[in-house]
């Protein structure tokens, strides 16, 4: 009974926070990202796609997506071709664990495939 608890409460924890960085990511991202299609910025199944490629372990992904949202410039971007067809996106003033939790978040999330919450 006592590791059924244990267990029952790692996993509440982890669906909570879960639910808190795709809240993050749904109020704030998609505001320019839309999930599967571009209009103002590059949609976040083509960013998480390109950082996928290029940091395929979740350690580095979050690393480096939280890094470039911090302080986003032209010389660390690996999707220049974005940056000419939409311009540089803002600096936007998030702390660096809210940013981690929002990459976190993308690392995990298949756009194309339903998920929650909408």
């Amino acid at each position: 009974m006592k590791h059924l608890l244990i267990s029952l409460f790692f996993t509440c924890g982890f669906l909570e926070a879960s639910q808190n960085s795709a809240l993050l990511f749904h109020g704030n991202c998609t505001t320019c990202h839309f999930e599967t299609k571009a209009v103002s910025a590059p949609s976040m199944m083509e960013v998480r796609k390109r950082y996928l490629s290029a940091f395929p372990q979740k350690k580095d992904f979050i690393v480096q997506m939280s890094n470039w949202v911090k302080n986003p410039n032209e010389e660390r971007s690996i999707m220049l071709d974005a940056i000419k067809k939409y311009e540089l996106m803002p600096n936007l003033a998030f702390e660096k664990d809210v940013l981690e939790d929002i990459a976190g978040y993308i690392y995990e999330t298949d756009f194309i495939k339903e998920h929650s919450p909408h």
